[in-house]
Order: C-alpha cells, then sequence, then structure tokens
C-alpha cells in the first residue's frame, strides 16, 4: 500500500518468545564476532515481551548454555532448580507413584529449572537489546509480504485504529512494512502468519498433520509452610475418561506454584470442557491440600504441539524460515519445548548470517533445515515420535505403558521400527448424541473458578471497537453444523467465554465475544469444520501475564 512507510533490515523476527529472541541474539553474536552491521528487528504482538507467553515451566537450560554460557551470571531468572521431581496417577479419589526408576533416563529433570518462561523472555529481550537488536512490542505482524518472484520480503504490521464496522476513526494509523533480507516467523503455536505461508509453499505437503493439546495454567501464592521450591509434580488419570492429558504442580519461587492442566485437543466427547477438567482436577484432594489457604492471582491457556518429529513441516521458503513453536518442536513426554525451541532459532540465525555474508537474499535457507535434523533437537524428537499416538491410540493408561516400552527400547539403540500417524483434530469429534453428556460441578469461587472470573486475572484486554478478529467463513455454520450435531462445542472447548450461542428474535446464533480472547488459538485447530479463522488483533491487545 502506498501510505504505509517500510523500514529495511537484514533479518525480521515474527514474535519475541524463546526462538525468535534466540535467533536475534544468535544474529549479533555472529555479526560482532565477524567485524561487520547487521540490522536486526523483532516484532512482538503483546503490549511487552512476556505478555503472551505461557508456559509450565520446566526450562532445560541446554540451549541457553550454548547460545549464552555465562547466563548464570548475568542475573537471570533462572534460579529455582528442580529439586524433585514425581509422578502421580490419580484416581477419583485417591494417588499413587509412578517409579522414576521406571521412567528412560533422558526424562530426567535433572539440571533443569521452574521458572516463568515470560520472564526469562524478559531477560533475554535484555541480552538481545544489549546487543543492538530493535524490539518493537504492541506491532503485530498482520500480513506477509512478497516480491515480484514470490519469495517472501517482510511482514506489514496491523493498521491502528480501525473501527469494526471497517471505517478509520480518529486515531487511525496505517501499518509499517518491514524489509528484510530473511524473516524468521516464530509466532508460537498456531501462527496465523505460518499457517498462510504453509499453504502458499505447500510446506506441510509431506509432514503428517500438527496435532495440539491444550494448556491451562494458573498461578497461586500459597501457604509458606507447604511451599518446597523445586519440585515438581506431574498427574496423569483422573479426570479424564476417554480423552487424554495430564496435570502439572510446580513450586518456583516467593512461595508460589504454578499449576495447570493438558487435554490432547484430539478428544472425542463434544460435551468435554477443557476448562471444566482443570477446575475439577484442582479439587483432587492430592491438589487442592496445596491450594487451600493460598489465593489465585494468574490464569492463561494456550495451544501446545504435539506432534512431534513427523509433524515438523518444511521449514524453509525463499526469503524465510520458520523457528520455535511455529514449525513444532515441543518434545510431548518430557513437556518441554523451549530449549530446542531456541536451538531452531539459533540454527536458523547461523544459516541466514551465512547467507548475508555471502551477499545472498531472499533465497532458500536450506542450511537450517539440514543443520536443525543433524542437530540434537532431531535426535530428541526422534527419540519420542511414537509417544502421542500410542497415548492417542491405546488411552492414557495402556498407551502410556507401551509409549514407555517404545522410549525404553530407543534408549538402548531398539524401538518400534515404524513411525506412528496422527490425525488432525478437527476430525476426531464425535456426534453429540454417541456419547454421553457431561455435568461439571459448580466452581465454588475458592478452588475451582468460572471462565469470566478466570479472564479477568488473565488482564486481558482489546480495543472493543475494532474488527472481530475471530472470523467465520461461514456464518450459518456454527448453528446448522456445530450445534445441531455436536452440540456447539466451541462454547466448551474455548478457555475464556468467546463464543455463546443466545436466542435473538426466535432464531439462535453464535455470538462472539472478542474482547476475551486469551489468544490460545484453539477455536482454530478444534471447530470440527475449520470454519473459524484467528486472524491477529491490534497489536498490544490480548492478555497481560505478569509472571506466567
Amino acid at each position: 500500500m502506498a501510505d504505509r512507510e517500510s523500514m529495511p533490515y537484514d533479518v525480521v523476527i515474527v514474535g519475541a518468545g524463546p526462538a525468535g529472541l534466540a535467533a536475534a541474539i544468535r544474529l549479533k553474536q555472529l555479526a560482532n564476532d565477524a567485524g561487520r552491521e547487521l540490522s536486526v528487528c523483532v516484532l512482538e504482538k503483546g503490549s511487552e515481551v512476556g505478555a503472551h507467553i505461557l508456559s509450565g515451566a520446566v526450562i532445560d537450560p541446554r540451549a541457553l548454555d550454548e547460545l549464552l554460557p555465562d547466563w548464570r551470571d548475568l542475573d537471570s531468572p533462572l534460579t529455582v532448580p528442580v529439586t524433585k521431581n514425581e509422578h502421580w496417577v490419580l484416581t477419583a479419589g485417591g494417588r499413587y507413584g509412578f517409579p522414576h526408576l521406571l521412567m528412560p533416563p533422558f526424562m530426567s529433570n535433572k539440571g533443569t529449572y521452574t521458572a516463568s518462561l515470560g520472564n526469562l523472555c524478559r531477560w533475554l529481550a535484555g541480552q538481545a537489546e544489549a546487543l543492538g537488536v530493535e524490539i518493537f512490542p504492541g506491532f503485530a505482524a498482520a500480513e506477509v509480504l512478497f516480491n515480484e518472484d514470490g519469495s517472501v520480503k517482510g511482514v506489514a504490521t496491523g493498521d491502528m485504529g480501525v473501527a469494526r464496522d471497517g471505517t478509520h476513526r480518529p486515531d487511525y494509523q496505517p501499518g509499517m512494512e518491514l524489509h528484510g533480507r530473511y524473516t524468521f516467523f516464530a509466532e508460537g503455536a498456531r501462527g496465523h502468519l505460518t499457517k498462510e505461508l504453509k499453504r502458499i509453499f505447500a510446506l506441510d505437503a509431506e509432514s503428517q498433520p500438527q496435532v495440539y493439546g491444550i494448556g491451562l495454567k494458573e498461578l497461586w501464592d500459597i501457604d509458606p509452610a507447604k511451599h518446597e521450591p523445586g519440585r515438581v509434580i506431574h498427574t496423569q488419570g483422573w479426570p479424564l475418561d476417554d480423552a487424554w492429558g495430564g496435570g502439572f504442580l510446580y513450586h518456583q519461587d516467593n512461595n508460589q506454584v504454578a499449576l495447570g492442566f493438558v487435554v490432547a485437543l484430539n478428544y472425542r466427547n463434544p460435551w468435554l470442557s477443557p476448562f471444566e477438567e482443570f477446575q475439577r482436577w484442582k479439587q483432587h484432594p492430592a491438589i487442592r491440600q496445596f491450594l487451600e489457604g493460598g489465593r489465585r492471582v494468574s490464569y492463561g491457556a494456550r495451544a501446545i504441539n504435539e506432534g512431534g518429529y513427523q509433524a515438523i513441516p518444511k521449514l524453509v521458503f525463499p526469503g524465510g524460515a520458520l523457528i520455535g513453536c511455529s514449525a513444532g518442536f515441543v518434545n510431548v513426554p518430557r513437556i518441554k519445548g523451549s530449549h530446542t525451541a531456541m536451538k531452531s532459532g539459533m540454527l536458523a540465525a547461523e544459516a541466514a548470517f551465512a547467507a548475508i555474508a555471502a551477499d545472498r537474499t531472499a533465497d532458500t535457507l536450506d542450511a537450517y533445515e539440514s543443520g536443525l535434523h543433524d542437530s540434537w533437537v532431531a535426535s530428541e524428537l526422534k527419540m519420542v515420535r511414537n509417544v502421542e499416538p500410542l497415548v492417542a491410540k491405546w488411552g492414557g493408561m495402556f498407551g502410556t505403558l507401551l509409549a514407555g516400552a517404545d522410549m525404553w527400547m530407543r534408549q538402548i539403540g531398539i524401538g518400534l521400527p515404524f513411525t506412528m500417524r496422527h490425525h488432525a483434530d478437527n476430525e476426531t469429534l464425535w456426534r453429540k448424541d454417541m456419547v454421553p453428556k457431561i455435568d461439571y460441578p459448580k466452581p465454588d469461587g475458592v478452588i475451582s473458578f468460572d471462565r469470566l472470573s478466570s479472564v479477568f486475572v488473565s488482564n486481558t484486554n482489546h480495543e472493543e471497537d475494532q474488527p472481530v478478529h475471530l472470523t467465520l467463513k461461514n456464518p450459518d455454520i456454527p448453528v446448522d453444523v456445530n450445534l445441531e450435531l455436536y452440540a456447539g462445542p466451541e462454547q466448551r472447548y474455548c478457555p475464556a467465554g468467546v463464543y455463546e450461542f443466545v436466542e435473538e428474535g426466535g432464531r439462535t446464533r453464535l455470538q462472539i465475544n472478542a474482547q476475551n480472547c486469551v489468544h490460545c488459538k484453539t477455536c482454530d485447530i478444534k471447530d470440527p469444520t475449520q470454519n473459524i479463522n484467528w486472524v491477529v488483533p491490534e497489536g498490544g491487545g490480548g492478555p497481560n501475564y505478569p509472571n506466567m
């Protein structure tokens, strides 16, 4: 567009998560070592770096050790090493421990830290800026730009001040174009630009479908007498039945625990609500004991890549690359992805710097793709590539035993002689009349809560007079198909009360409360007809997660 200003950079990075920031730091390190100038910018749609970052998190510092070997001397937020690692199997009223000795050695949390991934990203941003990286929070990349030859030219930020009806408000400002010799997409799971790039360049033509879980998390201040810094607990079993997933409870700094629940989005029962399962899980005596006398201080939700190695798409295309969770490097059984995301960003940075040093522009960074598949990231993901599909096929208990056996065999150099396949999450729902309805208990307002009070403590805010960023390809499908066949699952899989069916003038319609959206992307993933398309709202909107 003629009225948009543009800014040229050597490398443009979309997303200030672990991958994007690691890439930016590595690019500047390489440039400094070579004694040359290199311009790098990072766009972040959150109001600040870390505002949209949500993870458990137990962090493996392997990539950080490579990127910033002296990080322990640089006042990093990784101050609480994991000291105790427990795995519980929950029943309706009790629990029993799963012996850690039965876990393959690579599943150990030895040497890891429990911390806020958002705070780690804030710290990484400071390291990047000290090297000369330009970081622009509050600016959402809304459009991919292309050169005449079809290669990626960069991105454009979204216009600000556009009213819901499309007209320009008095505070209207057009977006800015950022042109790069190379552009990295580090948007996180189910990035809206990444989705478009996959379509244009057929990046997932040879990979299996990416599959996801939804992770819901709360941060609690608890009784200091119950707090054990570094204690890490994972659970499986109750309350899930035919769905699979599990909970976590991490004792972090300052008498706080991070706790949450993950539900794989391949579940079949349309009556299931991941949010309600999380609230129910907290009422289990083994979990409730930590929360009684405490206070919830924050809430959030985010989709998680669970497809593993076989779901990694082609990573490169003319002028750009996918890094981090835009590509999907989460190690599902370890419940970790920040270290692999960071390493992918570092590898992409090395390939881009070599290309720029050779005076190449907007070609395909094949060295990044080959380097990734030759790296420890690929080795780690190959070890666990059958875990998710085994559990998805055989259920939480038997599937876990099969997955454990496969991981043990791979630990000693053997394993299943094939790679199991995935099925897209939107294809798995059964009709509402084929499965039992689930009746969830009312929240007590002490341990369990409703959606709206939860959204309130996520600090979510959007400019209300802007176009709805949750778009429908066909406005009739929610009522005619989703409500008719699946009892309107969008009103249950959304963790923020965005979707509700209302009666108006004798007709039922879907109401979209977009201002509640916490940017989890679950609707874009689980909608059975793929009728919902999540697009980016104005920059700076969405949740503002503190210490998450």
